[in-house]
């Protein structure tokens, strides 16, 4: 099916967009992604990578499809390789790295925050048991903490309901 939000393009653009397959969907998830709090551009790049050919994109051409500096482009893959969203592979023979998605980031990002909700929980409990005099804090604490004890234990089954899923396919 052809994509008419071509039409408005120069020449240098469509080029791009040769070369560059997904673009508009990929810059709308990447809006998405920062309209819930990630950095503009980190979002931009890990939404190219997932668009990326097979053997990911360097640097040079993750700037050149998004149109955007080399400088742009190492923060926001600093950024990303802290996550574990993206990681850079050297290829015998190439001068130049590659940097693509890493295969299902967001499960391993899940089940590794698991600690930090219960320590989260057990700190919010102590602020609970300083306020027994202050109702509201105390229990605005207690809500809280209960809310990552829940959130917790819903996001280990979620990640075991995920692999059970993948197992079936």
């Amino acid at each position: 099916m052809p994509d008419d939000s071509t039409e408005s393009l120069d020449s240098t653009d469509l080029e791009t967009v040769a070369v560059h397959r997904g673009i508009e969907p990929a810059e709308k998830a990447a809006a998405m992604m920062t309209a819930a709090g990630m950095p503009r551009m980190p979002a931009r790049v890990m939404m190219a990578l997932i668009a990326a050919p097979e053997d990911g994109y360097t640097a040079s051409e993750l700037g050149e499809r998004l149109g955007v500096s080399a400088a742009a482009v190492s923060g926001a893959v600093r950024y990303l390789q802290q996550l574990h969203f993206v990681q850079r592979r050297s290829r015998p023979g190439e001068r130049r790295d590659r940097y693509e998605f890493v295969h299902d980031p967001f499960t391993s990002s899940i089940a590794g925050n698991m600690p930090v909700y219960s320590r989260l929980s057990a700190y919010i409990d102590e602020i609970a048991a300083a306020h027994t005099d202050d109702q509201g804090a105390h229990d605005r604490a207690v809500e809280l903490a209960e809310f990552f004890r829940f959130l917790s234990a819903r996001m280990l089954r979620i990640v075991d309901d995920w692999h059970e899923q993948r197992r079936d396919i």
